[in-house]
């Protein structure tokens, strides 16, 4: 029976509660709602400011990556710089050497005789290093060569 009391109760209190709208957030007069009466002007402000903070990024990260970039270009500059350097250099270290050998074997054999070894020996190399380039070039067409033929087919 104590369970029949609070059902009725309950029954009462609700009785007693005045008639509330269906939506709290719908005006309560009988005008349509518009849809300025369901955003809040707080809501507006923090989608603004995230939008302004996703441009301060992108403005931010497009400096950074061009900055990034000129870095980038410059270092590449001064390495190939660099490289050519090395290269001259080392041109120069191989025409010393070959003075050298020519100078060195001239007591042994005549002047004339050390500039053939020398010059026989540094076409005897290049003779190999273009054998050596050949064969990979060739190598390198037969990859593509065959390639082109699996697609032709």
């Amino acid at each position: 029976m104590d369970d029949q009391n609070r059902q009725d109760g309950a029954v009462q209190e609700d009785a007693a509660l005045p008639d509330a709208p269906a939506d709290i957030h719908a005006p309560t007069d009988d005008t349509a709602a518009s849809p300025e009466d369901y955003f809040d002007d707080s809501l507006m402000g923090e989608i603004g400011a995230l939008i302004d903070d996703g441009r301060t990024y992108a403005e931010a990260e497009i400096a950074f990556q061009k900055t990034r970039a000129k870095l980038a270009g410059r270092t590449i500059g001064v390495a190939a710089g660099s490289l050519v350097l090395a290269i001259i250099l080392l041109h120069i270290a191989l025409l010393a050497l070959a003075v050298g050998l020519v100078i060195a074997l001239a007591p042994l054999v005549t002047i004339w005789g050390a500039i053939a070894i020398v010059v026989g020996g540094l076409l005897a190399g290049m003779a190999f290093f273009v054998w050596v380039a050949a064969k990979s070039g060739s190598k390198v067409s037969g990859l593509f060569a065959a390639s082109s033929s699996d697609n032709a087919s």
